[in-house]
C-alpha cells in the first residue's frame, strides 16, 4: 500500500515514463547495428514521417532536449545583433539559462506582456517600433510558445494576425512546441494548420512531453534557415553518434497517430482535474484549461499540506499558483486522490 508521503508526480509531463510504442521502437532499433551520426535508416524514416505528417517537405533535425532545440533554431534565424520578441513568461526567457543568447552569440530577448500567456500583434509592434537607431538590437524573430506557459492556446486566427505583423516588419516566426501535440488536440487542428499554413518558419516539436524519454525535433518550413544547421548541431554537442536511438522512438509516436492519442489523454485528464477543482470552495482556476496544464490558486496552508502528502507540483512557473500537468499515462485514480487531498486541506 502506498504511504501518504510517497511522491505523486504531477509537477510536469517530464516525470512520466516512455510510452509502450516508443519503447518498442527503441528495442527494434537496438536489434541490429546501423550507421552512425544520423545516417541510419531509422533517422531517415522518422524525418520522412514528419514530412508526411506535416504535408510539407521540411528540413528535419533531431536533438537531445528542448533548450538545445530552441536555442539552436533561434541562432539560425537571426544574427548576434538581432533580437527575439517573446512573451515575458516564455520558457526561452525564464528557464533556459541564457541558452538562446549563448548560442546566437548575444542576440537579445525582448519581452512583452499579454493576457493568458500570449503575445499580441500590438505588443509585438510596440517593441519593434520602440526604437530604430543602431544602438537598439534590431528585432528579427518572434518566438511563440504553443501551448503557452500557462496552458492556453494560440488559435489559427491569432497566429495569422501575428504572421501579418511579422510580414509588416520582415520578422521570422519561431514556435516553441514543447506541448505542440496538446495544442493540436486542444484546437482539433492538424500540424500543418498550426505551422506552415499560418506562416511558422521553424518549429521545435517536443517528444519528451508526449511519451519519449528524450529527443526533440526541429522542423524548418523555411528551408533557407536550415543552411548549415547540421554544423550548428555538431558544434553544440547535439549530433548523437547513435542518432537512431533518438529518432526511432519518434516512430512509436508518429505511426498510428500515437502522438495524438497521448496528447488527447493528457488533455482529457487536465479537463477532468479542472472540473473537479471547480466544485471546491477555496480553489480558483487561474487560466482557461485548454491543453494538459491546470493552474489553480490555493491557500498557502493547502499548498504546504499537499506537499507534505507527497504531491509534486510547481508554484513558480507561469504567474504563480500551483501548476499540475497531466501526461499520457495520468490516471483518474491519481487525480481523484489529489482532489480528495485538496478537499481535505481546504476543509481543514
Amino acid at each position: 500500500m502506498t504511504s501518504a508521503c510517497t511522491p505523486r508526480f504531477l509537477a510536469s509531463d517530464n516525470t512520466s515514463g516512455m510510452c509502450p510504442e516508443a519503447m518498442e521502437m527503441l528495442q527494434q532499433a537496438n536489434d541490429a547495428d546501423d550507421l552512425a551520426y544520423g545516417n541510419d535508416r531509422w533517422t531517415a524514416r522518422a524525418a520522412d514521417r514528419f514530412r508526411e505528417m506535416f504535408d510539407y517537405d521540411c528540413e528535419v533535425f533531431f536533438v537531445f532536449n528542448g533548450t538545445a532545440a530552441n536555442s539552436l533554431a533561434l541562432s539560425a534565424m537571426g544574427r548576434s545583433y538581432h533580437s527575439v520578441i517573446c512573451h515575458e513568461l516564455a520558457h526561452i526567457e525564464t528557464d533556459e539559462c541564457g541558452g538562446p543568447e549563448f548560442f546566437s552569440n548575444g542576440a537579445k530577448l525582448l519581452t512583452s506582456a499579454g493576457a493568458d500567456g500570449k503575445l499580441t500583434p500590438e505588443g509585438i509592434e510596440a517593441l519593434v517600433t520602440k526604437r530604430s537607431d543602431i544602438h537598439y538590437p534590431k528585432p528579427k524573430v518572434i518566438s511563440l510558445t504553443q501551448a503557452t506557459e500557462v496552458g492556453t492556446l494560440y488559435t489559427r486566427e491569432e497566429l495569422l494576425a501575428i504572421r501579418a505583423m511579422a510580414d509588416k516588419y520582415d520578422l521570422r516566426l519561431h514556435m516553441d512546441g514543447a506541448r505542440f501535440a496538446n495544442a493540436c488536440v486542444g484546437l482539433n487542428a492538424s500540424p500543418a494548420e498550426l505551422t506552415w499554413q499560418v506562416g511558422i518558419d521553424a518549429l521545435c516539436f517536443s517528444g519528451t512531453k508526449n511519451g519519449l524519454a528524450f529527443g526533440e525535433a526541429i522542423l524548418f518550413f523555411n528551408r533557407d534557415l536550415a543552411e548549415d544547421f547540421a554544423y550548428r548541431c555538431k558544434q553544440a554537442g547535439q549530433l548523437a553518434s547513435k542518432m537512431r536511438f533518438i529518432a526511432a522512438p519518434w516512430l512509436g509516436l508518429l505511426e498510428n497517430d500515437v502522438w495524438w492519442h497521448n496528447a488527447a489523454h493528457a488533455n482529457a485528464m487536465a479537463r477532468y482535474l479542472a472540473d473537479g477543482l471547480a466544485d471546491l470552495p477555496g480553489a480558483s482556476l487561474m487560466f482557461p484549461v485548454e491543453a494538459n496544464s491546470v493552474f489553480v490558486e490555493l491557500p498557502p496552508s493547502a499548498i504546504e499540506a499537499l506537499k507534505a502528502k507527497g504531491w509534486t507540483f510547481y508554484t513558480f512557473i507561469g504567474a504563480g499558483g500551483a501548476r499540475f500537468v497531466c501526461a499520457w499515462n495520468t490516471s483518474t485514480a491519481l487525480l481523484d486522490q489529489l482532489l480528495s487531498d485538496i478537499r481535505a486541506t481546504l476543509n481543514a
